[in-house]
């Protein structure tokens, strides 16, 4: 064959793939996880649905987009609790629109992973359905946040109770992906006698079966998967966790609660044992990284229950740590 006609053959087959890209691969790929809604919201917020193809799903989040749009910004992401953000969230129980207007950050508010610890699950869960959160936390929303936003590849994330101890297992899952974690009235210890029946207790009540998490209690997956256990890996993380005692403090009133007195009824009745239980488990978290000389930063206020209004003045008395972590 001749110089000319290998040439030509070349030619030939790389004109031929090109238009098998155009036929096929210029759609996008209906399995990949991609952003599937955007729009609009209320007070400057974006609203965003995005695909999961590690759960098969769209994923529903609002994003505040940073000062300067502009110009590149590293992200926080803000997890909240037990209910996935449907009973109160941080858009609608504190003020972070109006605390992140003038920061360099995007702020992305998942709206979405009730009873799921923010974790990878072992198996779908009837009700649940697939839960691959670490997976999507860590490998397919940032990429994504970073290209549409202009993300600076820095991330941090906070969360509250539930998510309190997510933000630790997260960090567990890809050391040095996110540079700070925030955990506001979380219990990081999971594996022991009390630490299962919290978990348990988290699970159930949003209708999931634990067992399709970690597997059965004693399960090598519940000690893999406790921050209490695994703390070693958690040096070079920048780690800030706060929690109250559940005594009445400066936020138990009707003004703080947005002239909600059925949420303040609920601080008393349920904020209050709440709190004193992830008291217990933050001195228990702080005891063990202060013998392992791990650093941290921990704030055990003297008042104060299981409720937004104290994890908002968490979110402001933390971001130093975070604005430090992510530049």
């Amino acid at each position: 064959m001749s110089a000319q006609s290998r040439r030509t053959g070349t030619v030939l087959l790389v004109v031929s793939l090109l238009l098998a890209w155009v036929v096929t691969g210029a759609r996008a790929d209906p399995g990949a996880s991609r952003i599937v809604e955007m729009r609009d919201g209320v007070r400057g917020q974006t609203v965003l649905g995005v695909y999961s193809a590690a759960m098969e799903r769209t994923v529903r989040m609002t994003l505040l987009r940073a000062a300067d749009p502009a110009e590149p910004a590293p992200t926080l992401y803000l997890l909240n609790g037990s209910s996935g953000g449907s009973d109160g969230n941080w858009l609608d129980r504190t003020d972070a629109v109006e605390f992140f207007a003038d920061k360099q950050v995007n702020v992305v508010v998942l709206l979405d992973g009730a009873g799921s610890y923010f974790t990878d699950w072992r198996a779908a869960d009837p009700i649940l359905g697939k839960q691959r959160w670490a997976t999507f936390l860590t490998e397919e929303l940032p990429p994504i946040v970073d290209r549409e936003f202009r993300g600076t590849g820095a991330n941090a994330i906070a969360g509250v109770s539930m998510a309190g101890t997510s933000v630790f297992q997260l960090a567990l899952a890809a050391p040095g992906f996110y540079r700070a974690i925030g955990s506001y009235s979380g219990c990081v210890r999971t594996s022991d006698p009390a630490g299962q029946a919290i978990v348990q207790a988290v699970v159930t009540t949003q209708r999931g079966t634990v067992a399709n998490m970690w597997g059965p209690p004693g399960d090598p997956a519940w000690r893999a998967h406790d921050p209490y256990l695994q703390a070693e890996r958690l040096r070079g993380t920048a780690i800030y966790v706060a929690t109250g005692t559940g005594l009445p403090g400066p936020n138990e009133n009707l003004e703080r609660n947005r002239g909600d007195v059925l949420h303040l009824l609920y601080q008393f009745m349920f904020g209050a044992p709440m709190e004193v239980i992830a008291n217990l488990c933050t001195r228990q978290l702080r005891d063990l990284l202060h013998t392992k000389g791990i650093p941290a930063t921990f704030d055990l206020r003297p008042t104060g229950t299981h409720s937004w209004p104290y994890w908002q003045d968490d979110l402001h008395s933390s971001w130093p740590m975070f604005a430090a972590a992510l530049k």
